[in-house]
């Protein structure tokens, strides 16, 4: 007896973990198909006769940029006077607080702009555009814009997803820039290092690789947030505590995305 209860309890664990393994696939593959069709819209919209909304797309683009640049700003400021502190800490040991500026510069464009921009986009816009498709799916009125001949994707996704793309950069740039000139001041501070010297070894110090790479990162991020939140939301099931659950889950995805993807692209660069 006690044999066959054991049985049943691994075939249900491993069923589980089948289930979540295809509806975590079905996922991943929704979000593919989103982000093609909205390429597609994009692309092709004005010669079908069904342009990407540009007004939503500037709407989204004040919504998930201009609002959200103090909030960044200060926690993009924050996060760089506290590497520099701790950078200072630790080369003070081998007494090399003075060569600060190469690592604070590297560390801030390459990962910590983007990631925390990424991070906070995730908490504000994405979780926002999960909450808002999954309300309109609950409400049916995804349905009712098939039912007009209107593509949800068009109408739904492509603008944030376009909006993403655009705003996410340029809050990365807006971020290492007012988190290296915060740092910098810190550092005159501390070290003495005037603000024009700090200034001349951050441009010798980085390469446009360097930017390039800040900036491709923000680009994957912004697509993730889109996507992930998109999906979430279209998968709402059981009410207001559904839209609850998914907006939830979509902010833990698309944070964990975020970083799986830093680290990937820093194991991939690196080899």
């Amino acid at each position: 007896m006690a044999t066959e209860n054991e049985h049943n309890s691994a075939g249900r664990f491993f069923e589980n973990v089948g289930r979540s393994a295809v509806h975590g696939i079905e996922e991943v593959g929704n979000g593919g198909v989103m982000v093609l069709e909205s390429l597609y819209w994009t692309i092709f919209g004005y010669r079908l006769k069904q342009p990407v909304r540009m007004n939503a797309v500037i709407e989204q683009m004040m919504e998930i940029g201009i609002t959200a640049i103090p909030i960044i700003a200060m926690l993009g400021g924050a996060i760089s006077v506290t590497l520099a502190i701790q950078g200072i800490h630790t080369l003070r040991i081998f007494g090399a607080e003075s060569h600060v500026t190469a690592g604070l510069a590297f560390v801030v464009v390459r990962e910590f702009a983007p990631m925390i921009t990424g991070i906070l986009v995730a908490g504000r816009s994405g979780s926002a555009l999960a909450a808002r498709i999954g309300t309109m799916k609950i409400n049916q009125e995804i349905d009712a814009l098939k039912v007009m001949g209107i593509n949800p994707i068009r109408y739904l996704v492509a603008p944030p997803l376009i909006a993403m793309v655009i705003m996410v950069p340029c809050l990365t740039i807006m971020s290492a820039g007012v988190g290296l000139f915060l740092a910098g001041v810190y550092i005159n501070v501390e070290l003495g290092i005037s603000l024009s010297a700090y200034l001349d070894q951050v441009i010798d110090i980085l390469k446009v690789d360097d930017v390039a790479q800040g900036l491709s990162k923000s680009c994957i991020y912004a697509v993730e947030i889109a996507v992930i939140g998109v999906v979430n939301g279209a998968g709402v099931r059981g009410g207001a505590e559904g839209v609850g659950k998914a907006t939830t889950r979509s902010v833990v995805q698309a944070i964990s995305a975020i970083i799986v993807t830093a680290m990937i692209v820093v194991i991939m660069s690196t080899v």
